[in-house]
């Protein structure tokens, strides 16, 4: 059975930072690509950052130089190292694995930027 778990939400201020993780069981994370995304309350979810089995990584406009994804291949993790959060980064994260038909989701992780 594939799980994937994500880690390290919670409250901080605006302008600090946040480490997500998001470990896999069931998959080999490093053969997947990996993509975070976010659902703030009344919004639909959208696209954060991906990278491929390769190591491409690409971001949405909004969190390029403030955001950086990488992988532990060690823990078969994907992370997420967000700085200079904001307060319209209050989200729930999602991580997610593709690789061909087949594509799996976390149950999320709370992140609040609030004062």
């Amino acid at each position: 059975q594939v799980q994937l778990v994500e880690s390290g939400g919670g409250l901080v201020q605006p302008g600090g930072s946040l480490r997500l993780s998001c470990a896999g069981s069931g998959i080999i994370t490093s053969g997947y690509n990996m993509g975070w995304y976010r659902q703030a309350p009344g919004k639909q979810r959208e696209w954060v950052v991906s990278i491929t089995s390769g190591g491409v990584t690409t971001y949405a406009d909004s969190m390029k130089g403030r955001f950086a994804i990488g992988r532990d291949n060690a823990k078969n993790e994907v992370y997420l190292q967000m700085t200079s959060l904001k307060p319209e980064d209050t989200a729930i994260y999602y991580c997610n694995a593709v690789r061909g038909n087949a594509i799996y989701w976390g149950q999320g992780t709370q992140v609040t930027v609030s004062s």
